[in-house]
Protein backbone atom coordinates (compact mmCIF):
# COMPACT_ATOMS: atom_id res chain seq x y z
CA UNK A 1 0.00 0.00 0.00
CA UNK A 2 3.00 2.63 0.77
CA UNK A 3 4.44 1.42 -2.34
CA UNK A 4 1.73 2.28 -4.16
CA UNK A 5 1.17 5.71 -2.39
CA UNK A 6 4.83 6.51 -2.99
CA UNK A 7 4.45 5.47 -6.94
CA UNK A 8 1.40 7.90 -7.36
CA UNK A 9 2.97 10.90 -5.55
CA UNK A 10 6.00 10.16 -7.92
CA UNK A 11 4.09 10.10 -10.56
CA UNK A 12 2.17 13.52 -10.06
CA UNK A 13 5.18 15.00 -9.06
CA UNK A 14 6.68 14.03 -12.97
CA UNK A 15 3.36 15.40 -14.28
CA UNK A 16 3.34 18.81 -12.39
CA UNK A 17 7.52 18.67 -13.54
CA UNK A 18 6.74 18.40 -17.04
CA UNK A 19 3.43 21.00 -16.97
CA UNK A 20 5.85 23.17 -15.64
CA UNK A 21 8.40 22.91 -18.70
CA UNK A 22 5.72 23.18 -20.61
CA UNK A 23 4.32 26.44 -19.14
CA UNK A 24 8.26 27.76 -19.36
CA UNK A 25 8.71 27.16 -23.23
CA UNK A 26 5.20 28.42 -23.84
CA UNK A 27 6.19 31.85 -22.47
CA UNK A 28 9.49 31.33 -24.15
CA UNK A 29 8.75 30.74 -27.44
CA UNK A 30 7.52 34.03 -28.75
CA UNK A 31 10.34 35.51 -27.44
CA UNK A 32 12.60 33.33 -29.27
CA UNK A 33 10.26 33.67 -32.16
CA UNK A 34 10.45 37.49 -31.68
CA UNK A 35 14.64 37.42 -32.10
CA UNK A 36 14.73 34.88 -35.15
CA UNK A 37 12.32 36.77 -36.92
CA UNK A 38 14.28 39.77 -36.50
CA UNK A 39 17.69 38.64 -37.22
CA UNK A 40 16.12 36.28 -40.41
CA UNK A 41 14.39 39.39 -42.12
CA UNK A 42 17.96 41.54 -41.49
CA UNK A 43 19.80 38.96 -43.04
CA UNK A 44 17.59 38.30 -46.07
CA UNK A 45 17.19 42.56 -46.80
CA UNK A 46 20.82 43.24 -45.94
CA UNK A 47 20.24 44.72 -42.28
CA UNK A 48 17.64 47.58 -43.83
CA UNK A 49 15.48 46.72 -41.28
CA UNK A 50 17.93 47.20 -38.69
CA UNK A 51 19.36 50.71 -40.67
CA UNK A 52 15.29 51.74 -40.38
CA UNK A 53 14.42 50.87 -36.86
CA UNK A 54 12.36 54.11 -36.48
CA UNK A 55 9.99 53.76 -39.78
CA UNK A 56 9.60 49.99 -38.31
CA UNK A 57 8.48 51.45 -34.48
CA UNK A 58 6.59 53.90 -35.96
CA UNK A 59 4.25 51.55 -36.73
CA UNK A 60 3.68 49.62 -33.50
CA UNK A 61 2.43 52.50 -31.27
CA UNK A 62 -0.68 52.62 -31.77
CA UNK A 63 -0.97 48.85 -32.28
CA UNK A 64 0.46 48.33 -29.16
CA UNK A 65 -1.80 51.12 -26.93
CA UNK A 66 -4.88 49.70 -28.49
CA UNK A 67 -3.50 46.11 -28.01
CA UNK A 68 -3.83 46.85 -24.14
CA UNK A 69 -7.34 47.34 -23.89
CA UNK A 70 -7.90 44.35 -26.15
CA UNK A 71 -5.77 42.33 -23.78
CA UNK A 72 -7.96 43.13 -20.98
CA UNK A 73 -11.35 41.81 -22.80
CA UNK A 74 -9.24 39.28 -23.78
CA UNK A 75 -8.15 37.93 -20.50
CA UNK A 76 -11.68 37.47 -19.45
CA UNK A 77 -12.76 35.53 -21.75
CA UNK A 78 -14.40 38.28 -24.57
CA UNK A 79 -13.58 39.37 -27.67
CA UNK A 80 -13.86 42.84 -29.25
CA UNK A 81 -13.59 43.73 -33.10
CA UNK A 82 -14.68 46.78 -33.15
CA UNK A 83 -11.35 48.58 -32.15
CA UNK A 84 -10.66 49.57 -35.75
CA UNK A 85 -14.20 51.64 -36.25
CA UNK A 86 -13.42 52.96 -32.46
CA UNK A 87 -9.89 54.07 -33.39
CA UNK A 88 -11.60 55.42 -36.79
CA UNK A 89 -14.46 57.13 -35.06
CA UNK A 90 -12.10 58.68 -32.29
CA UNK A 91 -9.41 59.95 -35.14
CA UNK A 92 -12.47 62.10 -36.40
CA UNK A 93 -13.11 62.99 -33.34
CA UNK A 94 -9.82 64.22 -32.26
CA UNK A 95 -9.28 66.25 -36.02
CA UNK A 96 -12.14 67.93 -35.32
CA UNK A 97 -12.06 69.33 -31.92
CA UNK A 98 -8.28 69.75 -32.33
CA UNK A 99 -9.34 72.77 -34.31
CA UNK A 100 -10.35 74.55 -30.72
CA UNK A 101 -7.86 72.53 -28.63
CA UNK A 102 -5.56 70.18 -28.55
CA UNK A 103 -6.49 68.88 -24.82
CA UNK A 104 -9.80 69.00 -25.59
CA UNK A 105 -9.25 66.63 -29.01
CA UNK A 106 -7.52 64.13 -26.68
CA UNK A 107 -10.70 63.75 -23.70
CA UNK A 108 -12.80 64.27 -27.06
CA UNK A 109 -10.99 60.86 -28.44
CA UNK A 110 -11.00 59.28 -25.30
CA UNK A 111 -14.83 59.67 -24.73
CA UNK A 112 -15.52 58.79 -27.97
CA UNK A 113 -13.79 55.79 -27.48
CA UNK A 114 -15.33 55.13 -24.03
CA UNK A 115 -18.99 55.52 -25.65
CA UNK A 116 -18.89 52.89 -28.22
CA UNK A 117 -17.34 50.60 -25.69
CA UNK A 118 -20.39 51.14 -23.25
CA UNK A 119 -22.35 50.36 -26.61
CA UNK A 120 -20.58 46.82 -26.61
CA UNK A 121 -20.35 46.52 -23.12
CA UNK A 122 -24.37 47.14 -23.07
CA UNK A 123 -25.02 44.75 -25.21
CA UNK A 124 -22.69 42.42 -24.16
CA UNK A 125 -23.57 42.43 -20.59
CA UNK A 126 -27.26 44.35 -20.38
CA UNK A 127 -28.61 42.08 -23.43
CA UNK A 128 -26.51 39.19 -23.05
CA UNK A 129 -25.43 38.77 -26.53
CA UNK A 130 -22.24 37.13 -27.05
CA UNK A 131 -19.02 39.55 -27.88
CA UNK A 132 -18.08 38.74 -31.18
CA UNK A 133 -21.59 39.53 -32.33
CA UNK A 134 -22.35 42.59 -30.67
CA UNK A 135 -18.64 43.95 -31.78
CA UNK A 136 -18.85 42.93 -35.24
CA UNK A 137 -21.93 44.51 -35.94
CA UNK A 138 -20.66 47.74 -34.41
CA UNK A 139 -17.84 47.53 -36.14
CA UNK A 140 -19.66 47.53 -39.21
CA UNK A 141 -21.97 50.24 -38.05
CA UNK A 142 -19.32 52.93 -36.81
CA UNK A 143 -17.53 51.77 -40.18
CA UNK A 144 -20.39 52.90 -41.81
CA UNK A 145 -20.32 55.97 -40.34
CA UNK A 146 -16.60 57.15 -40.80
CA UNK A 147 -16.86 56.28 -44.88
CA UNK A 148 -20.16 58.79 -44.35
CA UNK A 149 -18.17 61.41 -42.48
CA UNK A 150 -15.47 61.08 -44.88
CA UNK A 151 -17.28 60.43 -48.35
CA UNK A 152 -15.86 63.80 -49.98
CA UNK A 153 -12.82 64.47 -48.18
CA UNK A 154 -10.84 63.27 -45.74
CA UNK A 155 -11.89 64.69 -42.37
CA UNK A 156 -8.74 67.43 -41.70
CA UNK A 157 -6.94 68.24 -38.34
CA UNK A 158 -5.80 71.74 -36.97
CA UNK A 159 -1.99 72.37 -38.69
CA UNK A 160 -0.55 72.29 -34.63
CA UNK A 161 -1.33 68.34 -34.52
CA UNK A 162 1.86 67.49 -37.21
CA UNK A 163 3.63 69.36 -33.97
CA UNK A 164 3.59 66.62 -31.84
CA UNK A 165 4.48 64.44 -34.42
CA UNK A 166 7.68 63.39 -32.36
CA UNK A 167 9.35 59.76 -31.80
CA UNK A 168 9.84 61.01 -27.88
CA UNK A 169 5.84 62.03 -27.42
CA UNK A 170 4.68 58.35 -29.10
CA UNK A 171 7.37 56.64 -27.13
CA UNK A 172 6.18 58.40 -23.81
CA UNK A 173 2.65 58.05 -24.15
CA UNK A 174 2.85 53.67 -25.14
CA UNK A 175 5.00 53.61 -22.25
CA UNK A 176 2.50 55.66 -19.61
CA UNK A 177 -0.24 53.06 -20.98
CA UNK A 178 1.78 50.26 -20.68
CA UNK A 179 3.45 50.99 -17.33
CA UNK A 180 -0.17 51.93 -15.97
CA UNK A 181 -1.81 49.19 -17.53
CA UNK A 182 1.02 46.47 -16.34
CA UNK A 183 0.57 47.87 -12.56
CA UNK A 184 -3.20 47.55 -12.39
CA UNK A 185 -2.90 43.86 -13.80
CA UNK A 186 -0.01 42.56 -11.78
CA UNK A 187 -0.65 44.02 -8.31
CA UNK A 188 -4.14 45.14 -8.24
CA UNK A 189 -7.56 42.90 -7.56
CA UNK A 190 -8.43 44.33 -11.15
CA UNK A 191 -6.00 41.98 -13.04
CA UNK A 192 -7.13 38.71 -10.59
CA UNK A 193 -10.82 40.05 -11.05
CA UNK A 194 -10.48 39.63 -14.78
CA UNK A 195 -8.53 36.51 -14.55
CA UNK A 196 -10.97 35.18 -12.41
CA UNK A 197 -13.38 35.69 -14.65
CA UNK A 198 -11.54 34.57 -17.92
CA UNK A 199 -11.14 31.08 -15.99
CA UNK A 200 -14.66 30.50 -14.65
CA UNK A 201 -17.32 33.61 -14.90
CA UNK A 202 -19.51 31.59 -12.52
CA UNK A 203 -17.02 30.66 -10.27
CA UNK A 204 -15.55 34.12 -9.64
CA UNK A 205 -19.75 35.34 -9.09
CA UNK A 206 -19.79 32.70 -6.45
CA UNK A 207 -16.77 34.23 -4.80
CA UNK A 208 -17.88 37.66 -4.62
CA UNK A 209 -16.75 39.25 -7.92
CA UNK A 210 -19.19 41.86 -9.43
CA UNK A 211 -19.10 39.75 -12.83
CA UNK A 212 -21.38 42.15 -15.25
CA UNK A 213 -20.25 45.59 -14.12
CA UNK A 214 -16.66 44.27 -14.28
CA UNK A 215 -17.08 43.09 -18.01
CA UNK A 216 -18.63 46.41 -18.88
CA UNK A 217 -16.06 48.44 -17.51
CA UNK A 218 -13.61 46.82 -19.08
CA UNK A 219 -15.41 47.54 -22.75
CA UNK A 220 -15.75 51.05 -21.91
CA UNK A 221 -11.69 50.98 -20.44
CA UNK A 222 -10.75 49.65 -23.73
CA UNK A 223 -12.68 51.37 -26.09
CA UNK A 224 -11.14 54.96 -23.99
CA UNK A 225 -7.59 53.55 -24.57
CA UNK A 226 -8.26 53.33 -27.82
CA UNK A 227 -9.62 57.07 -28.11
CA UNK A 228 -6.40 57.95 -26.82
CA UNK A 229 -4.60 56.06 -29.39
CA UNK A 230 -6.21 57.69 -32.11
CA UNK A 231 -4.35 60.94 -30.89
CA UNK A 232 -1.23 59.08 -31.42
CA UNK A 233 -2.62 57.84 -35.15
CA UNK A 234 -4.06 61.33 -36.02
CA UNK A 235 -0.35 63.67 -35.52
CA UNK A 236 0.90 61.28 -38.29
CA UNK A 237 -0.54 63.15 -40.99
CA UNK A 238 -3.27 65.48 -39.36
CA UNK A 239 -6.42 64.26 -41.20
CA UNK A 240 -8.24 60.54 -41.46
CA UNK A 241 -9.85 59.16 -44.79
CA UNK A 242 -12.24 56.81 -45.17
CA UNK A 243 -9.76 53.82 -44.18
CA UNK A 244 -9.14 55.03 -41.05
CA UNK A 245 -8.39 52.39 -38.41
CA UNK A 246 -9.08 50.16 -41.02
CA UNK A 247 -8.51 46.47 -39.99
CA UNK A 248 -6.77 47.31 -36.40
CA UNK A 249 -9.03 44.71 -34.79
CA UNK A 250 -7.06 42.19 -36.89
CA UNK A 251 -3.60 43.72 -36.11
CA UNK A 252 -4.23 43.41 -32.43
CA UNK A 253 -5.69 40.26 -32.74
CA UNK A 254 -3.33 38.62 -34.63
CA UNK A 255 -0.28 40.56 -32.39
CA UNK A 256 -1.49 39.34 -28.70
CA UNK A 257 -1.65 35.35 -30.48
CA UNK A 258 2.03 35.98 -31.61
CA UNK A 259 2.73 37.05 -28.14
CA UNK A 260 1.46 33.90 -26.50
CA UNK A 261 -1.69 35.16 -25.16
CA UNK A 262 -4.25 32.01 -24.88
CA UNK A 263 -7.36 32.94 -26.91
CA UNK A 264 -9.63 31.58 -23.92
CA UNK A 265 -8.25 33.76 -21.44
CA UNK A 266 -7.73 32.66 -17.57
CA UNK A 267 -4.83 32.43 -15.32
CA UNK A 268 -2.14 31.61 -18.03
CA UNK A 269 -2.03 34.99 -19.89
CA UNK A 270 0.47 37.15 -19.11
CA UNK A 271 0.99 41.35 -19.68
CA UNK A 272 4.05 40.84 -21.68
CA UNK A 273 1.99 38.83 -24.17
CA UNK A 274 0.98 42.71 -25.31
CA UNK A 275 4.87 43.90 -26.04
CA UNK A 276 6.18 40.27 -27.43
CA UNK A 277 3.22 40.36 -29.78
CA UNK A 278 2.87 43.98 -31.16
CA UNK A 279 6.95 44.02 -31.92
CA UNK A 280 6.98 40.66 -33.28
CA UNK A 281 3.60 41.36 -35.88
CA UNK A 282 5.33 45.03 -37.05
CA UNK A 283 8.65 43.04 -37.32
CA UNK A 284 7.08 40.25 -39.47
CA UNK A 285 5.10 42.93 -41.25
CA UNK A 286 7.63 45.00 -42.00
CA UNK A 287 9.82 42.13 -42.78
CA UNK A 288 7.78 40.87 -45.58
CA UNK A 289 7.14 44.16 -47.06
CA UNK A 290 11.08 45.11 -47.18
CA UNK A 291 11.12 41.52 -49.33
CA UNK A 292 9.00 42.42 -52.01
CA UNK A 293 5.79 40.33 -51.09
CA UNK A 294 2.32 41.02 -52.67
CA UNK A 295 -0.34 41.76 -49.92
CA UNK A 296 -2.04 38.42 -51.06
CA UNK A 297 1.39 36.42 -50.24
CA UNK A 298 1.50 38.52 -47.32
CA UNK A 299 -1.72 37.47 -45.97
CA UNK A 300 -1.28 33.81 -46.90
CA UNK A 301 2.08 34.06 -44.58
CA UNK A 302 0.37 35.70 -41.59
CA UNK A 303 -2.24 33.61 -41.83
CA UNK A 304 -0.28 30.50 -41.49
CA UNK A 305 1.87 31.88 -38.96
CA UNK A 306 -0.96 32.82 -36.69
CA UNK A 307 -2.48 29.01 -36.75
CA UNK A 308 0.41 27.77 -35.88
CA UNK A 309 0.59 29.67 -32.81
CA UNK A 310 -2.97 29.40 -32.07
CA UNK A 311 -2.36 25.65 -32.48
CA UNK A 312 0.24 25.89 -29.82
CA UNK A 313 -1.29 28.65 -27.24
CA UNK A 314 -5.14 27.51 -26.81
CA UNK A 315 -5.72 26.38 -24.29
CA UNK A 316 -8.26 23.10 -25.52
CA UNK A 317 -9.47 22.18 -21.89
CA UNK A 318 -10.94 26.14 -21.26
CA UNK A 319 -11.66 27.06 -24.93
CA UNK A 320 -14.91 28.60 -25.72
CA UNK A 321 -15.89 28.55 -29.11
CA UNK A 322 -18.84 31.61 -28.61
CA UNK A 323 -17.59 34.26 -26.67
Amino acid sequence: MENQVKTNTEQKEQQLKKLSKMSMIRALLPIAGLVVVFLVFNVLTNFRMMNNMSLVLSQVYVTMIAATGVFFIMTMGGLDFSQGSILGIASIVVCMLSKISIPLAIVGGIAAGAAIGAINGYFYVCRKIKSFIVTICTMFLFRGFIKYLTTNAPVTGSALLINYDSTALKVICTVVVLVIGFVLFRFTKFGTYLKAIGAGEKAAMFSGIRTDRMKFLIYVLAGAITGFAAFINVIKVGSVTSSGGNQLETQILIALVLGGMPISGGAKVRFENIIVGSLLYIVLNSGLTMMGFSTQMMQLIQGVVFLVFVAVFADRQSLQVIK
